[in-house]
C-alpha cells in the first residue's frame, strides 16, 4: 500500500471515530433527556395545580357563609382579655347572626374548673346583617325563643348571650331558665349550658341606658355588676344536685363600647370574694340592636 492510500485510510478511520463519538454523545444526551422527562412533566403538572389552587382559593376555599357573618377569634392572656380579630375564619367555630370580633374561643375546660375569675370582652356587630328574624338564630336559639323566660323583656339578651357562647366556645343548651332544678328557693340563673362536657350556669344582664340615650355613670355600672355577681353566688348555692355546676359565666350585653368600659372599670374595683370564680364576658352590640334593649 502506498503512502497516499494509507493516509486516506487513516483519515477515513479518524472521521468514522469522530462521527461515532458525536453520535454516542447525542444518544447519551437523548437518554438523559428522556430520563428527566417524567420528572419535568411532574413538576409542570404540580406548578399548574398550584396556580389553579391559588386562583380558586384552595381546597375548601372560603365556602358559603351562613346568613350571618364569619366569626373571628382572638385569644387573650391574664385575667382580662379583649382578644384580637384575626380576619375571616380565624379559630372561630361557627358562623351566625352578626360578626364577632375580640375574645372568642377563650373559654375552655380549664377555665370552667379553676377558681380564677376572668373578664373577657368581644363585639357582636349586626351592621352587615339582614333584618333580624328568629329564623336566623341557631336551632337552640330558636328553642329559647319558643320556651321564653320567666318574665321581663330580657329574652333576646339571654338568647344572644347563648349565641355568642355557642359560636365561640361550642356551648350547647341544657336547660332554659324555667327548667333548671333548685334545691332551695331564691336567686336563679338564666341558662344552663354545657361547654366541653362541663355544666355551666349563665346569668345575663344588659349594660344599657334607660331611658334611651341617658348617661351610664360609673356608679350605675358598679351597682349592676356587683349585684349580679352577688346573685350568682346565691344561685350557685341554691341549684339542685342534678343541675349543679362548678362555676358560672356572667354574660353582660353592652349597648355601646362606653357601657362596656364602665363595666370593665367597675370589675376592677370589686372585691375578690364577690368576683369569686365567675367569668365575666362583656359583649358590645353594634348596628341595629334596638330590639335587644328596648323590645316590648
Amino acid at each position: 500500500m502506498n503512502r497516499s492510500a494509507a493516509s486516506r485510510r487513516a483519515r477515513s478511520q479518524a472521521l468514522s471515530f469522530k462521527a461515532y463519538t458525536i453520535m454516542t454523545l447525542r444518544l447519551g444526551s437523548l437518554r438523559t433527556a428522556l430520563a428527566a422527562f417524567p420528572l419535568s412533566l411532574a413538576m409542570l403538572v404540580a406548578c399548574s395545580s398550584a396556580n389553579e389552587t391559588a386562583a380558586t382559593g384552595g381546597t375548601g376555599g372560603a365556602g358559603s357563609a351562613a346568613v350571618g357573618v364569619t366569626t373571628t377569634a382572638g385569644n387573650g392572656t391574664g385575667s382580662t382579655s379583649t382578644g384580637a380579630a384575626s380576619g375571616g375564619g380565624g379559630d372561630a367555630k361557627l358562623d351566625g347572626y352578626g360578626a364577632l370580633t375580640g375574645a372568642c374561643g377563650d373559654i375552655d375546660l380549664d377555665d370552667l374548673t379553676t377558681a380564677m375569675p376572668e373578664l373577657l370582652e368581644n363585639t357582636l356587630d349586626f351592621s352587615m346583617s339582614p333584618m333580624f328574624s328568629d329564623m336566623l338564630l341557631s336551632a337552640q336559639g330558636q328553642e329559647m325563643v319558643a320556651k321564653g323566660n320567666l318574665g321581663g323583656n330580657s329574652l333576646y339578651s339571654e338568647i344572644f348571650a347563648y349565641e355568642v357562647l355557642h359560636r365561640c366556645d361550642g356551648a350547647s343548651l341544657v336547660k332554659t331558665e324555667a327548667e333548671i332544678v333548685y334545691a332551695t328557693e331564691g336567686k336563679k340563673t338564666d341558662i344552663l349550658l354545657a361547654i366541653d362536657g362541663e355544666k355551666v350556669g349563665v346569668s345575663v344582664v344588659r349594660a344599657m341606658s334607660y331611658p334611651e340615650g341617658a348617661p351610664y355613670p360609673a356608679d350605675q355600672a358598679l351597682k349592676v355588676l356587683e349585684g349580679k355577681l352577688s346573685d350568682i353566688l346565691l344561685s350557685s348555692a341554691n341549684v339542685g344536685a342534678e343541675d349543679k355546676w362548678k362555676k358560672q359565666i356572667l354574660a353582660v350585653i353592652a349597648q355601646t363600647p362606653e357601657h362596656a368600659q364602665a363595666i370593665a372599670d367597675a370589675w376592677a374595683t370589686i372585691d375578690a370574694a364577690t368576683k369569686a370564680d365567675t367569668i365575666v364576658l362583656v359583649t358590645v352590640t353594634e348596628g341595629d340592636d334596638h330590639f335587644i334593649y328596648y323590645n316590648k
